[in-house]
């Protein structure tokens, strides 16, 4: 009996070992791989991040500058449309501006971009947003 339970958990082993973990699922992984590719092509804009600055140049310009950031890990993004608004001290809308940056933004990478403007005097704080962005196949 002890050499039958012996036989039965060494062929059990075996049996186990068999699969070897370094061989990919190759079709599963295409699989998850397009559908997160149509998850970033419907809704870019839950993967483009934007961060900007502003401050005035020595002949009177505003120069906003900042970095467009893209999270996604298949898409490439072009044609990124900013908004930009500016606010006076009582956080009233005072001007905006509407720009598209025709660079393509590769998974995982980043773009700087500067914009100059004549703003009003009155100008207090400028906010920049993403607006849209097309994929770039």
């Amino acid at each position: 009996m002890y050499k039958f339970i012996l036989l039965i958990s060494l062929v059990c082993f075996i049996a186990s070992c068999k699969s070897d973990p370094t061989v990919i699922d190759t079709k599963a992984y295409e699989v998850q791989k397009q559908e997160l590719a149509d998850k970033e092509k419907t809704k870019p804009l839950a993967f483009l991040h934007v961060k900007s600055e502003h401050r005035k140049n020595w002949i009177g310009q505003t120069v906003v500058s900042g970095t467009i950031t893209n999270t996604a890990t298949v898409s490439s993004y072009k044609n990124v449309r900013l908004k930009m608004l500016c606010f006076d001290n009582n956080n009233k809308v005072i001007e905006e501006h509407e720009d598209v940056l025709d660079a393509i933004i590769k998974p995982n990478t980043y773009r700087d971009f500067k914009l100059r403007y004549r703003l009003p005097r009155t100008t207090d704080s400028i906010t920049v947003s993403i607006m849209s962005a097309a994929v770039h196949e």
